[in-house]
């Protein structure tokens, strides 16, 4: 069985290029906040303060600090939205303006939406994953339900709810008239959706997409649900340190929320509008484990596949690998079975040679935003020639023994990096990055 890989042809003709970055994570709003926080190997982690965790096994998680949704919508617009869409709608608005798309305010019945000014609107779309979608509103509306009963339940509920809300909202938003659509695929759906969207780039579908993650899950059910699977850190007396991937004494993942998405164009087109080009996406890989529902397949079979599907795609060799971002959750099976795939598809020279981190260890675990994040930080590595560390990892794991940049950061060239999310369900993608070179063949 084969993973998927891009054919050769009139798809590969067509290049892709990175020219917008967007981020909202628990280091901050922006990406700036993100990106000087990673260096600075900063936490992100702390006590949750949106609900009681009292009789909760984890009480720690990554909240995205002084998230005011009203510098980008109204309060009546956000009684519309669960949180993950007004998350991902100050990604996204950062990633169009940094790509230096214009708005300008469509006015008449749509008045207050924008629409882009120096893009043909039809030619943009919009790919935004997330794994859960509108738990918080599901949460709400249920013991509205239960307390008031089925009269008192709101009408935005179901609208509120859907995974695709936040893909839908953005789009009328912002005017994106091209593709839309959610990729669910838990913690993988961020790079399902960048995938899909290189894809829709390649074969002539759109010129530019908007794509990526959004995820608001730190709330009363989610993280009870996760503590029933055992899955999280307990480490609640020292909320910074919880977050160890690869470290020995690791216990598990901690909960967070954010939003990641990138402005994705295809190479003449970003040319044309003289864009800055961050990096390239060079390739997609997707496989499945076949396995189990939350355990990673031992043998890392799924992770390989998609691996050496995306190096396929993008045409890359072991050797032209510098980095790789990690999916790295810090629970005891996911960085082993990674750290095995890593040397299996790369070589075991080849893969002590390079540097691997993860970039979950200062922000915990964003689920279905994750990959869009990653992507946020794996582009700027290779615009800005620097390494985030891999925090807390203070006695690493003999069975994980590759230079994970333990605790402090470190200036690199990275020619070619590949980027791993591996989600519940068995679902894995992998996503290629290169430096930009105008004359690449």
């Amino acid at each position: 069985m084969q993973a998927r890989a891009s054919s050769a042809g009139c798809e590969a003709s067509r290049r892709v290029v990175i020219t917008g970055l967007g981020a909202v994570t628990p280091l901050g709003i922006g990406v700036r906040a993100l990106w000087e926080g990673l260096l600075a190997g900063r936490s992100g982690i702390r006590r949750i303060t949106f609900f009681d965790t009292t009789g909760y096994t984890s009480r720690i998680g990554g909240e995205v600090p002084g998230f005011d949704y009203t510098r980008w919508v109204s309060k009546r617009e956000a009684n519309r939205m669960d949180r993950f869409a007004l998350l991902a709608i100050a990604a996204a608005r950062e990633a169009l303006d940094d790509a230096g798309i214009r708005l300008r305010d469509r006015g008449g019945e749509l008045e207050g939406h924008l629409v882009p000014d120096n893009i043909e609107p039809t030619r943009i779309g919009c790919f935004c994953g997330s794994g859960i979608g509108g738990l918080g509103e599901f949460e709400e509306q249920h013991t509205r339900l239960l307390q008031k009963g089925p009269s008192r339940v709101s009408a935005f509920t179901i609208p509120k709810l859907m995974a695709n809300s936040a893909s839908g909202e953005l789009s009328i938003l912002f005017g994106l008239g091209g593709p839309n659509e959610s990729v669910v695929t838990a913690c993988a759906s961020a790079s399902h959706s960048i995938g899909e969207a290189l894809l829709a780039i390649r074969r002539g579908a759109a010129d530019a997409m908007l794509a990526g993650g959004s995820e608001a899950s730190v709330t009363p059910l989610g993280v009870a649900g996760f503590c029933a699977l055992k899955a999280l850190s307990t480490r609640n007396d020292e909320p910074e340190r919880a977050s160890r991937p690869f470290d020995r004494d690791r216990d598990g993942f901690v909960i967070a929320e954010g939003a990641g998405l990138v402005l994705l164009e295809e190479l003449e087109h970003a040319k044309r509008r003289g864009a800055r080009i961050y990096a390239e996406l060079l390739g997609y890989g997707a496989s499945a484990d076949a396995y189990h529902i939350t355990q990673p397949c031992p043998d890392a079979d799924g992770a390989i596949r998609a691996m050496r599907a995306a190096m396929a795609d993008a045409r890359l060799r072991p050797e032209d690998i510098d980095y790789v971002n990690a999916h790295g959750t810090s629970t005891l099976y996911n960085d082993r079975v990674e750290t095995l795939a890593i040397k299996k598809v790369l070589g075991e020279e080849r893969a002590h040679r390079i540097a691997v981190n993860s970039t979950k260890s200062m922000i915990g675990h964003t689920l279905g935003a994750s990959g869009g994040i990653a992507l946020v930080a794996t582009a700027l590595s290779i615009y800005e020639g620097k390494l985030h560390p891999t925090i807390n990892l203070e006695t690493p794991d003999p069975e994980c023994d590759l230079d994970y940049v333990p605790n402090v950061s470190r200036e690199a060239r990275v020619r070619a990096a590949l980027i791993n999310s591996l989600g519940f369900g068995g679902h894995n993608a992998t996503l290629a990055v290169g430096e930009f070179r105008d004359g690449r063949i």
